[in-house]
């Protein structure tokens, strides 16, 4: 059987679609992307000129055999076991890459929380309630939203707990 091909999103990605169709306010930041670059993350603050803490990481862990999405500052890392304990759960560990891609229907480096195949529990780093806007990938590399954490909240259904490292 064939695959289908990907259909494309008249005005953008599949999040700054969901973006405008839900009337949320949101800036769209572009930036040419390096494939070399060793941190999708690191380099959208350097290329936007934003602090590292304001821009947000989306990575997908398996939480006792569920997937989930883990919004964190690309400053820090992954708190594993408090993401695990921030949704009911005992273990996780970071999720296939192939499994992650297929389930948002996002390429690693430019998975974003919002507009993804298959909606998946969220969990936003409590940090972001420190900012008045932050970033997050808007769905392909070299391209991210800035929105309010309330706002990214509301969308994903996220909840917010202190799964962060510095």
């Amino acid at each position: 059987m064939a695959k289908k091909p990907k259909k494309q999103q008249p005005g953008g990605t599949p999040a700054t679609v969901a973006l405008t169709a839900s009337g949320t306010a949101f800036t769209v930041h572009s930036y040419d992307h390096d494939p070399s670059s060793p941190s999708y993350g690191e380099e959208a603050a350097e290329a936007l000129g934003v602090s590292p803490d304001r821009v947000f990481k989306t990575l997908v862990a398996d939480v006792d055999g569920e997937l989930v999405v883990a919004v964190v500052p690309v400053a820090g890392s992954l708190d594993l076991k408090a993401l695990a304990a921030a949704v009911g759960g005992k273990r996780a560990a970071m999720a296939d890459p192939a499994a992650a891609e297929r389930t948002t229907g996002y390429v690693r480096g430019g998975i974003s929380p919002l507009g993804q195949r298959k909606r998946l529990r969220t969990v936003l780093d409590a940090s972001a309630e420190g900012h008045a806007t932050i970033c997050v990938s808007a769905g392909r590399r070299g391209l991210e939203v800035e929105l309010t954490p309330t706002a990214l909240t509301t969308l994903t259904q996220a909840t917010l707990a202190p799964i962060g490292r510095a």
